[in-house]
């Protein structure tokens, strides 16, 4: 970081053509001062004021602008006041005021800058913690044409317990939507441990059923590791919705539902609900007598978009306490633009609508994803690819 970078530096707030312009206001300032005061009579005498200066530097520029900043006082207050005869000047115990502030001004930009620094480098961390729990996805791969949005209600921490992936595999491809109960960290290495086995099972195993029984089993052990280790976060649980599609049957889909939000096909025609049922959620397999919730096999249309989200989407509040109509929206949307049931044009829609919906006030971690088949002509996109 050089000496004049900070938040603002990669912000569109005071840049202009790339070049920062923040010194201007503290500059502004610094001349206003000096002018008021001469041009005003010697009852109206606002020179001191002239320590606010750096104090504004210190919070828009670096430190080296900063130091400028408070030289500049201290040769301004010298000036604007040896021009008043001496029973009108500030006098001694002013420029001290001023020299002062100004050396305390340019210790609280360099610790600014220090926090700042340690705020962008915490910020990256997240970022790769993001990427590599939610690794980036190609729009078109394993014969689906899919688009995505994860958008974390804590902005800071910029990671929660939402989680999806796509595997594609001999087998067919694979998708995964969930979501861990709780925040934190603890969301997190739950989310991480789902889609490690997700990874590994959804390209070996031939049957979906066996894919979510070794998802629940891998919820248990995490579980289990947990408690060894001490930590209190030994009772999470995750819903999800295990999707996948069959090389050798184009017209159906295989879903496996976890207690999560059923799934939406989105057609050009219209918009349906998937009954799949009202299974636990991973890592309660335990209080049922099965161990995982069964495959449902069910029709979907080459030109129906799958449309998953997590709760965080269907939970959404507006001002007057109404959930988001997810349903009735996309169904209005795509009747309005037959376009609409494109898996990025979905994303971006559901997305749009559910931040217009709230406000930009999440309260849950959100995750949109959209999935449809390749059409069968296409010998490179429709390809399954390992």
């Amino acid at each position: 970081m050089t000496d004049d970078d900070s938040p603002w530096r990669y912000g569109p707030l005071l840049r202009v053509r790339g070049h920062s312009v923040a010194w201007v206001f503290p500059l502004l300032l610094l001349v206003g001062i000096g002018l008021v005061d001469i041009n005003t009579s010697e009852k109206f005498r606002i020179v001191s004021w002239i320590v606010v200066v750096p104090a504004l530097a210190a919070a828009l520029c670096g430190v080296g602008t900063t130091t400028a900043f408070c030289v500049l006082s201290i040769v301004m207050y010298v000036a604007v006041d040896t021009i008043w005869p001496h029973q009108y000047r500030a006098g001694l115990p002013d420029f001290i005021l001023v020299a002062v502030g100004g050396v305390l001004a340019v210790l609280a930009c360099a610790l600014r800058l220090r926090r700042e620094r340690r705020m962008l480098h915490m910020r990256d961390i997240a970022d790769t913690t993001r990427r590599t729990v939610l690794r980036p996805l190609p729009a078109r791969g394993g014969g689906l044409d899919q688009a995505a949005v994860y958008l974390a209600a804590d902005t800071e921490a910029r990671m929660g317990g939402d989680f999806y992936d796509v595997q594609p595999g001999p087998h067919g491809t694979r998708v995964l939507l969930g979501d861990v109960q709780g925040k934190g960290l603890g969301a997190v290495e739950a989310a991480a441990a789902l889609l490690s086995t997700f990874r590994e099972a959804g390209y070996h195993e031939p049957d979906l059923t066996t894919v979510a029984r070794r998802l629940e089993i891998r919820m248990l052990r995490h579980r289990d590791l947990v408690a060894l280790v001490g930590d209190d976060d030994c009772d999470r649980f995750a819903t999800a919705v295990l999707v996948g599609f069959r090389p050798d049957d184009r017209a159906t889909v295989e879903i496996v539902n976890f207690g999560h939000e059923p799934p939406l096909a989105v057609a050009p025609c219209g918009v349906r609900p998937l009954p799949v049922g009202e299974g636990l959620p991973l890592g309660l397999g335990e209080l049922t007598d099965s161990a995982c919730p069964a495959a449902h096999r069910l029709p979907l249309a080459a030109a129906e978009t799958l449309l998953l989200v997590t709760d965080g989407v269907t939970e959404s509040r507006n001002a007057a306490g109404d959930f988001y109509p997810l349903a009735r929206e996309v169904a209005r949307a795509v009747a309005a633009d037959p376009r609409t049931a494109e898996p990025r044009r979905l994303v971006t829609f559901v997305r749009d609508g559910t931040l217009a919906h709230c406000g930009g006030r999440l309260t849950d971690d959100t995750t949109v994803f959209a999935v449809r088949r390749l059409m069968a002509d296409d010998p490179v996109r429709g390809r399954s690819q390992a």
